[in-house]
């Protein structure tokens, strides 16, 4: 519990003093406190009444307005037999003004034993101080909790963002801008919902534990059930069973989920985060278009009043997109240091792809996606060397190959640079396992993802609903498993089976609300907006990356 000698001393002297509370016959640990308003209540009704409404003088009596408040002590001073503190409760504070000959000699004694951080109630009468200070005049005050700890110094300065996330609970009532972050989270999930709702869709639950991870391409976490003896997994997207949902009859579904992926953390990336997901039969990923940019822009005008923010020192207009195919995206966003960008006819092949990306890996050498994209070069290289006897083997190869690289070339040129609110659609058809072929272009998939602020924020496709195609892809997924992939799609078979029942035509997507909520708060570091993220275990003597 105790960080210090200095914290151990000071645990100790204030039991001294909660023994000298209960001696004045306070309860140390009481259950309740009727208070007749919140202190935002107070400030929301007479915030604005003048001290001529409120005071009361000689010369013109008036009734007092009386209240009854709770709240945590955030600063206190006493002067001989009067002092005035400030109390915090739902994220405000007002100012309270105790005396002792309103008080009484044992209020006042209580008033003095008192600390930063303790909670205690009052009752009173509100008025003005000479330097216009909304406060109330105690009357009686009522002990409710003793802060054991001292309120860090260190807290007030923020200096230790890795601290503020361990000890969120000091983090949150230290610092109210903190606090209004996640405010403004569970405002965007009321949006969210709200917004679906009003589009007679209906919300659902699936399974957290799942005997096959699917849905995405991650790592899962894995435990056991000991009743059955099987072993789990943690899901890594709810989409199978949403999708089951659709086959079921239920058109218009979505789910705001938990999802676990055994990855690594930054600032954009926490083990345990929140997702939304939904779909819609009778729609393709047109349709999941136009519904990302009214969603994104209805949330932004709920929480904020504005589809207009401010993020990592960029204006950005969430009711303003652009859509770009992949491959315009990467002309579009080619480096200008790189020279002549892919033509047209070099997304079509390997051996021509591989020419504009080589020449981007040497002349960006002082640039960090240099090395990346040298292992890039590589990858198609060891490709083109690959080739079988068999020319349909061959061709087949070489396609995989191109749309995965040119899928590594988008994210490392591209999507960085997204900043402003982008959909980027017609994905390569390798890695989009899910999602429905083009039919006029079976290299492509009707797939799309969006970005702002430099990073993808939502997933969407026309759901692949093809029974005997989908096993197809399931089994080249598992062939890069075989191959060394972790992260390639299970089979599921029961999935398969289940669209053998028949997937109407569906459009469906995945939403990441805590990217959302990164962006609609202007925080810099997904920690900033999850109230516990994952974190090392203290005394490793390693920071953790993504604190800063």
């Amino acid at each position: 519990m105790f960080d210090s000698e200095f914290e151990r001393n000071l645990f100790a002297l204030r039991q001294e003093k909660l023994k000298a509370i209960e001696e004045l016959g306070q309860s140390a640990y009481p259950n309740h406190y009727a208070a007749s308003h919140t202190i935002p209540a107070v400030r929301a009704e007479w915030g604005n009444t003048t001290a001529e409404e409120l005071n009361d003088t000689p010369e013109n009596p008036r009734p007092h307005i009386q209240v009854s408040i709770a709240g945590r002590i955030m600063a206190i001073r006493a002067q001989g037999k009067a002092g005035f503190a400030t109390l915090q409760q739902g994220g405000e504070r007002l100012q309270i003004y105790v005396r002792q000959d309103a008080v009484g000699e044992q209020g006042y004694a209580l008033y003095k034993l008192l600390d930063m951080g303790d909670h205690i109630g009052v009752t009173g009468y509100l008025f003005r101080t000479r330097t216009g200070e909304l406060t109330i005049h105690v009357e009686t005050l009522t002990f409710l909790a003793k802060a054991m700890l001292a309120l860090p110094e260190k807290f007030h300065g923020l200096s230790d963002v890795e601290l503020r996330y361990r000890q969120r609970y000091v983090d949150l009532f230290a610092n109210l801008d903190a606090r209004e972050v996640f405010v403004k989270r569970a405002k965007i999930l009321k949006a969210v919902r709200k917004f679906f709702d009003e589009r007679d869709y209906l919300e659902v639950e699936t399974p957290m534990m799942q005997p096959i991870a699917g849905g995405a391409a991650a790592r899962p976490f894995t435990t056991h059930h000991n009743a059955l003896d099987v072993d789990l997994f943690l899901r890594i997207a709810p989409e199978l069973y949403l999708k089951r949902l659709v086959v079921g009859g239920l058109d218009r579904v979505y789910e705001i989920n938990r999802n676990f992926r055994n990855e690594g953390v930054s600032t954009q990336h926490n083990p345990e985060f929140t997702m939304l997901e939904f779909y819609q039969a009778y729609a393709n990923y047109y349709d999941m278009m136009q519904i990302t940019q009214d969603l994104i822009a209805f949330v932004a005008q709920e929480v904020n009043g504005t589809t207009v923010i401010e993020f990592n020192g960029h204006t950005i207009d969430l009711a303003k997109w652009q859509r770009l195919t992949m491959s315009q995206a990467i002309v579009q966003y080619w480096p200008e240091e790189a020279g002549d960008p892919p033509s047209p006819d070099d997304f079509e092949s390997l051996g021509r792809f591989i020419t504009p990306v080589f020449r981007a890996a040497q002349t960006l050498r002082n640039r960090f996606q240099a090395h990346q994209l040298a292992e890039v070069v590589g990858s198609m290289e060891r490709a083109l060397s690959n080739s079988s006897g068999d020319v349909h083997q061959t061709r087949r190869y070489f396609q995989s190959a191109l749309g995965r690289n040119i899928y590594a070339v988008f994210e490392l040129l591209v999507e960085p640079n997204l900043f402003q609110p982008t959909i980027i659609y017609d994905y390569p058809t390798e890695v989009s396992p899910l999602s429905k072929a083009k039919p006029d272009d079976p290299a492509h998939v009707e797939r799309f993802e969006f970005f702002i602020g430099g990073f993808e924020v939502g997933n969407a496709f026309s759901e692949l609903n093809d029974p005997v195609e989908q096993e197809r892809r399931f089994r080249a997924q598992l062939d890069q498993r075989a191959a060394g992939d972790d992260e390639a799609h299970q089979m599921d078979e029961d999935y398969v089976r289940a669209l053998a029942y028949g997937l109407p035509p569906t459009g469906g997507e995945g939403i990441g609300i805590d990217r959302l909520a990164m962006l609609l708060t202007g925080s810099r570091s997904i920690r900033d907006v999850i109230l516990f993220p994952l974190m090392r275990p203290e005394g490793s003597g390693i920071r953790d990356q993504g604190s800063e």
